[in-house]
């Protein structure tokens, strides 16, 4: 089964990096394969569409604000309960789309090659400051993020 993880994040906005650092330490920890996918998305979302082709299983890591829970919480959520409904408009801005419109562009695009098999991480931040670094509650939600990976992906979890 092919796997596809992909971290989504500002890096210049302190916690909105969650998902980038998570990409980071994965690419410390896992083994270069063929099964495996890391990609590093930063702000980018309609390159979701390029990035899925031909992967079995889709793990996602982004930030989320206005969550009303405290920072660093962290959230495992099936991606059909966060998909945007894709818009017919011409108008629509590609630039402009976040990841989960992305996806429901990629599921309309790709039809019977979309993945089933899509997990969501998010993580609750408050901090979108001009800042590079993480928080420490949401650098451990993001530790345990790469841990939960490492155990669904069923690879020995370094010490």
């Amino acid at each position: 089964m092919k796997t596809a993880i992909m971290g989504f994040g500002n890096p210049v906005r302190s916690d909105d990096a969650v998902g980038i650092y998570v990409i980071e330490e994965l690419r410390k920890k896992l083994p270069e394969t063929e099964d495996i996918s890391i990609f590093d998305m930063g702000t980018a979302a309609f390159e979701v569409l390029f990035g899925l082709k031909g992967h079995d299983k889709i793990i996602l890591v982004d930030a989320v604000l206005n969550s009303n829970e405290p920072v660093g919480t962290l959230f495992k959520v099936p991606a059909k309960e966060v998909m945007k409904a894709p818009q017919d408009d011409p108008m629509v801005f590609l630039h402009g789309m976040k990841w989960d419109q992305a996806l429901s562009y990629t599921k309309k695009i790709m039809q019977d090659e979309y993945p089933e098999d899509i997990q969501v991480y998010l993580v609750a931040i408050e901090n979108t400051k001009l800042e590079v670094d993480l928080s420490d509650e949401v650098k451990d939600a993001g530790d345990k993020i790469v841990q939960h990976i490492l155990e669904d992906l069923k690879l020995p979890i370094p010490s």
